[in-house]
């Protein structure tokens, strides 16, 4: 095999492993997993613990990972089907050792690992390493003697459910029944939140709460409008207080308003801000790059301070874990949030952030969560858009608007690419770590000032890089 293999480095990313189910043979499962299990080993731990998503080759995989783990004298305690949060609630009862087959809200054509050792995520230094050491076990054809005649069906351990299950209902207090839609995307997050919601007495519509990896609508991303439609019908039709998506392993959370409206991650985490320093004044509220100046502006607003890092929500737990406190809640753009505030788990979970705003709410009986965000409007914005780089050097691009930005009296942030951020709103460029592309948003009060940022922007490259320019003009 190896010497026709044509290794994929290109599914060793910033924040985890992830590529199509078509390039992830066996073989190379083997290989990273033994690259794994090297990395354990390394740091001194004996014991994991390994759960996957709804996928349809993901039972196979950890069975593969659990073998190869098991051969080194690593500890395996099976989880099962489960979402991340639960696979990360698990693995604090392992040294806060865990291992996560999942391509979390990506096609069903696609397969990837996350990891935490010691409860930490690896750094993108730590990933790429794995890719070597995997390629280099490969070369070595020591992959002969693993067995493969693994049942592959899925299976949902209970008592795994049932422990985070009793950490959540012991944080969790709401006060009034709420009537919630919430939409599992069927993924491997839906079973338990479903059970979760009904246990905390409230009314709750279930769709697509089922594990499927056929995903038959749609792939298990709530960040595509489009893919809400069944969850807005039914928050409409059942009259609920509150709509719920959650991605493909439940890290991620969507929600929508009772008039099915979806609620932007800047507003929400203008709340989570709001929340978290009402019981700790002047603590810290951290965000990515990509979220809007809103968020700054509410953070200091209620006395917190404000503090922008590069986007990844694995970089984004990391800031939180070392913050020793200071930090009291995180969120990302993308839809990851992490409460730090002596609640909460210290890492991303997409229910529990859910279920902090259902919390909330439960305090004003008489106020919808509609006008509970009034005090954070809608934004004017684009969503995260790839343009090509048209075979230039992205640096120099960069380098380019930094230098031309200048004329423009913004303030600069080169935290994660380059983000401009004016009077009323802003724009960012960043280059790609995996493909021959920018990503690019823009954010404003108002649908002028965001035509004004990104026109803004594309002055800035249209002399030398016109098509560069011509795009960044047609995202929307």
């Amino acid at each position: 095999m190896n010497k026709m293999y044509n290794f994929p480095f290109q599914i060793f990313r910033a924040y985890d492993i992830r590529g199509k189910v078509e390039m992830m043979q066996p073989e190379l499962i083997q290989g990273i997993a033994n690259a794994l299990a090297s990395q354990f080993i390394e740091k001194g731990q004996t014991e994991v613990s390994l759960g996957y998503d709804a996928r349809l080759s993901s039972p196979i995989f950890a069975q593969l990972i659990k073998q190869v783990f098991e051969n080194n004298n690593i500890q395996v305690t099976e989880i099962g089907c489960c979402s991340t949060p639960q696979l990360y609630f698990a693995a604090r009862s392992t040294q806060g050792n865990g291992i996560m087959v999942t391509a979390s809200h990506n096609p069903k054509t696609d397969n990837g690992i996350k990891w935490i050792i010691q409860s930490e995520p690896p750094s993108p230094e730590m990933i790429q390493k794995i890719g070597i050491l995997a390629s280099a076990y490969l070369q070595g054809e020591k992959h002969s003697g693993l067995e493969r005649n693994f049942k592959i069906s899925h299976q949902i351990k209970s008592e795994y459910c049932l422990s985070y299950q009793h950490a959540i209902l012991k944080d969790i207090h709401l006060t009034r029944p709420l009537k919630v839609v919430i939409d599992g995307l069927n993924g491997s997050a839906g079973f338990c939140a479903n059970l979760i919601l009904k246990k905390l007495g409230c009314e709750v519509v279930a769709i697509r709460c089922n594990a499927d990896g056929n995903f038959p609508d749609h792939a298990p991303d709530p960040s595509q409008a489009t893919h809400l439609e069944l969850l807005r019908q039914n928050v409409l039709n059942h009259q609920a207080d509150i709509g719920i998506a959650l991605d493909g392993d439940g890290d991620r959370v969507v929600l929508l308003d009772e008039h099915a409206h979806i609620i932007s991650a800047d507003r929400l985490l203008a709340l989570f801000a709001q929340i978290c320093l009402k019981d700790h004044p002047q603590h810290e509220i951290v965000f990515d790059v990509k979220c809007s100046s809103m968020v700054r502006q509410a953070v200091e607003h209620l006395g917190g301070k404000a503090k922008m890092i590069r986007t990844g929500s694995s970089f984004l737990r990391k800031y939180m874990s070392q913050s020793k406190g200071l930090a009291v809640f995180g969120g990302e753009y993308a839809g990851h949030y992490v409460f730090n505030d002596g609640r909460g788990m210290g890492y991303d979970d997409g229910l529990y952030a859910a279920l902090r705003v259902m919390e909330y709410m439960c305090g004003f009986p008489h106020a919808t969560l509609s006008e509970i965000l009034k005090d954070y409007p809608d934004r004017f914005y684009t969503e995260d858009t790839y343009i090509s780089t048209h075979h230039t050097d992205p640096k120099t691009v960069l380098n380019e608007i930094e230098t031309l930005s200048q004329s423009f009296g913004a303030e600069l942030s080169k935290i994660d690419g380059i983000r401009l951020d004016f009077e009323h709103g802003f724009g960012i460029i960043r280059a790609s770590n995996t493909g021959e592309y920018f990503t690019v948003r823009f954010d404003a009060d108002c649908p002028n000032r965001l035509d004004e940022i990104r026109q803004t922007f594309a002055s800035m490259l249209s002399d030398r890089y016109p098509m560069i320019a011509q795009d960044i003009l047609r995202a929307h």
